[in-house]
């Protein structure tokens, strides 16, 4: 509660001048000057700075965070852990490709064989023309070079995984390294147990692809 003094005062000596003019009586009281307009206000506090609400914002904010960090760490674990059960699944399956592939050419050849004598009944068989169209036929459906680069492949992922960081732009591009060679073999693959082990990767990597989606 704020009191004008001066402002009073001189409501006070004008209401004592008007009174003396007119002959009037004794001039007005203390609850008639109080009244009037400015001589009493009432102001708000001025606010008293303070600090306190700070410190328990900060706490609030560090164990948020910290709790925010913990969890994406266990995630990150679980991801990791994962995708090398994953890696190694994949892993596997290359391996079957691999040991296949050549029981693979051997029986293209005794199929080319069998073809021919088929054909030509009691006709003598060219043995090296035999020898060479199963060249050339294995040479078509050969798969070493892509099961090599795919080894490679794999063994990149590998690293980047125990390289940890910022790795899901680097896993996914090995990711399509990957399903390109398995494609590829896929493709060459003339044995039934051969394109099941290229769906069978496929499968595996579409997998892998989904939990590197969750990764930076």
């Amino acid at each position: 509660m704020q009191v004008d003094g001066a402002l009073a005062r001189e409501y006070l000596a004008r209401a004592q001048a008007v009174a003396a003019e007119l002959g009037l009586g004794p001039a007005p009281g203390v609850e008639w000057i109080l009244e009037r307009p400015g001589v009493m206000r009432l102001e708000d506090a001025e606010p008293v700075e303070s600090s306190a609400p700070w410190p328990l914002l900060e706490r609030a904010l560090t164990q948020a965070l910290d709790e925010l960090v913990e969890r994406r760490t266990a995630e990150g674990e679980r991801l990791v852990d994962a995708l090398r059960s994953l890696h190694a699944d994949l892993g596997t399956t290359v391996a079957s490709m691999a040991i296949r592939a050549p029981a693979s050419s051997a029986r293209r050849e005794q199929r080319l064989r069998e073809r021919l004598r088929g054909l030509l009944a009691d006709t003598a068989i060219d043995e090296a023309r035999i020898l060479t169209e199963a060249a050339i036929w294995a040479e078509k459906s050969d798969v070493t070079e892509e099961l090599g680069r795919l080894r490679a492949h794999l063994a990149e992922f590998s690293l980047a995984l125990d390289k940890g960081g910022p790795v899901g732009r680097a896993l996914d591009f090995l990711i399509q390294e990957l399903n390109r060679e398995v494609n590829t073999v896929g493709s060459k693959a003339d044995d039934l147990e051969l394109s099941q082990a290229a769906l069978a990767a496929k499968s595996v990597l579409e997998k892998i692809r989904e939990q590197v989606q969750n990764l930076e």
